[in-house]
């Protein structure tokens, strides 16, 4: 099929009848020749009101989720989730609903810049033949092992580029990070079904298809994992298997938005979760009267309940509920697994699950789907790979570092340095969208286009049971002077020749995404088929991606489970503060949502606060230090420092605070600098034995200041605590 396209071949191709649900126009390499912008001049069947749809990926999260964009006389004017999308079918989270306000955010980066000096506001405008020449030049003038990538966490088409563009180059292994891995503790989840079921993949949790599920510290329906996909999940709990409303209890210290919606939220000691899943493990087999495992027959559930705050008899009323439920789930995650321990923690919860004997079976544990093109679980790097990264950059091994979809002068603690390593990297070239801080410190800053001006593909990593890789195309045309940065390097590997060249051998982006998709084509059990690369490319564009029909979840080998011995010791905490310190994600800033005025405006889910950073307080604590709401506290850790002001509030323990991650930014855009504090300034460099972050193993000293900054929030203090009611 001749790559020309007539009109009338395009509109063949791309085209879906108006009578479906969402009229999904996509477009594969056609859509080279279709233009995508403000229309001055209505082109042909074009007509005022009449709306177009197009298919993509959201771009705001690692999870994946499939998007059918409406747009209108050119314009992008809402998103929804597209309702074919195994992963998500159909919803969206509120970070989703947002990104038009990533696409038309007003402090985007347009134009390739050149920096005067680093971390100051002086640029140079670029053109993009001199920017890719730059590029070209650092492939020529370096030695391969001194350029690195690093990258987000999303495993996308980028990705795998930049892994093909270092295996044939000797360039080091793109590295993947991102804040939310850190705060999931991926690694830690990994290497716990490593060490139990010998494989190193991603656990799948079938919340639907539950009856009782039992979480420690996994805040699935807000940021962890894949949370679009673990509320529909969610769903099905309550709707239940059996016509029987299945029920949640959450092992958690402070309250999460998962915790508000649990039937028991249990306000456990951290540190002791481990010790409480295999206490709850012991009695459930003693209920039964069976032989006791050698996993539980170690541990005193006396000590367990007085080691983690909770009643001997709640431990056995919960024991009971488990060992009575046919479909009963035990989840790992969040807080429970970033602590010294959070490798035990995580094994200790799967291991609970062999009393349900759940594994590979409805409401029960899986191993993850892998995407269609891909042979084995590749997680992001861990906090501890991030170190070993750094100790490269001070040591001077990496001259130039090519940065794109992470701001870690944001999201990684300061005490890991990375900050400080950057001086010695004698180049930093950053493919931010958005002036972030990372890009501020980069001598050259070359734009990539929005996630809705942009082709691609995103490897869905957990959340389907069915293999699913998103597809990405353009549904608008770039509005600035920016570029794909798969183009960029594609480009300047052609210039700068010899292996760099025959890495990349591609025309642009569009015929690299088509050299991977194509062993796709011939696949059976495929969404999608067609008997050239051409019309597949159409299809895959059209319809959000490629998927398998069936379901492709692994089954844990967990025969030996019962029969090994699982660590029982609490976690052990930095610091000499008196109170445990829980950062915990924003479920709609995150790592890069500050930007987005919607969501700044959109209440935070448990405290209804907006547009700031507070320290969560009980209110005993805040009683005993004569603190109240909107008083200004001085957080201090063994890493640094940090003031914002109280909200006082009741689902915390006692002996435990908690701040939100998400503000804090120096850069990123009018709407997000100079607002708030970042929590994770306050952490220092402690791992869990899987190699994460141990981001809640610290406690801190809380410290008045006499000063005072009311929180803006959606509800009263009338409201939510009776402040004033019945005064005159």
């Amino acid at each position: 099929m001749s790559e020309k396209f007539s009109r009338r071949d395009f509109l063949k191709l791309a085209g879906v009848g108006a009578a479906t649900t969402a009229v999904l126009t996509g477009c594969g390499p056609a859509s080279r020749y279709v233009k995508r912008e403000p229309y001055m001049q209505m082109p042909e069947y074009n007509y005022n009101g009449q709306s177009t749809y197009y298919a993509t990926t959201c771009r705001e999260c690692a999870a994946g989720c499939g998007l059918v964009v409406r747009t209108s006389q050119g314009r992008a004017i809402k998103t929804e989730g597209n309702p074919n999308n195994p992963l998500n079918l159909g919803k969206t989270c509120a970070r989703g609903q947002a990104t038009l306000h990533g696409l038309y955010n007003p402090d985007r980066v347009t134009d390739p810049l050149k920096r005067n000096s680093r971390g100051g506001e002086s640029t140079q405008v670029m053109d993009w033949e001199s920017a890719i020449q730059v590029v070209a030049d650092v492939f020529k003038n370096n030695k391969p092992e001194e350029i690195a990538f690093l990258m987000g966490m999303a495993p996308d088409h980028l990705f795998d580029l930049a892994t093909d563009l270092a295996n044939a180059t000797g360039i080091n292994a793109p590295v993947r990070f991102g804040a939310l891995s850190m705060f999931e503790s991926r690694a830690t989840l990994s290497k716990a079904a490593k060490n139990l079921f010998g494989e190193a993949s991603l656990p799948f949790f079938d919340v639907g298809g539950a009856q009782v599920v039992f979480s420690f510290g996994a805040n699935f329906l807000e940021t962890w994992l894949s949370p679009v996909s673990y509320m529909r999940g969610f769903a099905g709990l309550r709707d239940g298997q059996t016509k029987k409303r299945g029920s949640l209890v959450q092992f958690e210290s402070r309250m999460s938005s998962t915790g508000g919606k649990a039937d028991e939220w249990i306000p456990l000691r951290p540190g002791s979760e481990a010790l409480v899943a295999l206490a709850i493990g012991r009695l459930v087999s003693e209920l039964r009267d069976g032989p006791m495992p050698r996993a539980f027959s170690s541990v005193d559930p006396l000590e367990a309940a007085s080691k983690s705050g909770i009643k001997l008899e709640t431990l056995e009323r919960l024991a009971g509920m488990f060992a009575n439920s046919s479909g009963a789930l035990a989840i790992p995650g969040g807080a429970a697994l970033g602590q010294s321990n959070g490798l035990a923690v995580a094994e200790s919860v799967l291991a609970l699950n062999a009393m349900s004997d759940n594994f590979g079976k409805p409401g029960g544990v899986y191993f993850s789907a892998l995407a269609p093109n891909q042979t084995e679980y590749q997680g992001p790097a861990s906090a501890k790979e991030m170190r070993e990264l750094v100790q490269k950059m001070y040591d001077g091994k990496i001259k130039v570092l090519f940065v794109h979809g992470v701001n870690p002068l944001f999201e990684l603690p300061t005490s890991l340095e990375f900050g400080g390593a950057s001086k010695y990297v004698s180049q930093i070239i950053s493919f931010a969208t958005f002036p972030d801080e990372t890009a501020r410190e980069a001598d050259y800053v070359f734009p990539d286009h929005h996630g809705l001006e942009s082709w691609g593909y995103q490897r869905v990593a957990t959340g389907s049971a069915q293999p699913v890789l998103s597809g990405a195309q353009p549904v608008v045309s770039p509005y600035y002077n920016t570029r794909a940065t798969a183009d960029v390097l594609i480009t300047a590997a052609q210039l700068a020749g010899g292996k760099f060249a025959q890495a990349l051998p591609f025309k642009d982006e569009v015929e690299f995404l088509q050299s991977k998709v194509t062993s796709l084509m011939s696949e059976a059990d495929g969404s999608i088929s067609a008997p050239d690369i051409l019309t597949f490319m159409a299809y895959f564009q059209q319809h959000g991606g490629y998927w398998k029909l069936s379901d492709a979840r692994g089954i844990p080998n967990a025969a030996d489970v019962l029969n090994r011995s699982f660590s029982a010791q609490e976690a052990e905490f930095a610091g000499e503060g008196e109170f445990f310190f829980v950062p915990f994600v924003s479920p709609t800033l995150a790592e890069a949502g500050a930007n987005k005025p919607w969501l700044q405006e959109l209440p935070d889910p448990t405290t209804t606060v907006m547009w700031n950073t507070w320290v969560e307080m009980n209110p005993v604590t805040a009683h005993e230090l004569g603190i109240e709401n909107d008083d200004v506290v001085k957080i201090v850790s063994e890493a640094g420092e940090l003031e914002a002001a109280v909200y006082v509030y009741p689902a915390i323990r006692p002996d435990t605070i908690a701040i939100p991650f998400g503000q804090g930014h120096t850069a990123f855009g009018r709407y997000a600098e100079k607002r708030g504090v970042n929590p994770v300034d306050l952490l220092g460099q402690h791992f869990n034995e899987a190699g994460d972050l141990a981001f809640a193993g610290m406690k801190v000293k809380v410290e008045k200041t006499g000063k005072k900054k009311p929180l803006s929030r959606l509800e009263s203090l009338m409201g939510v605590y009776g402040i004033g009611l019945g005064e005159e």
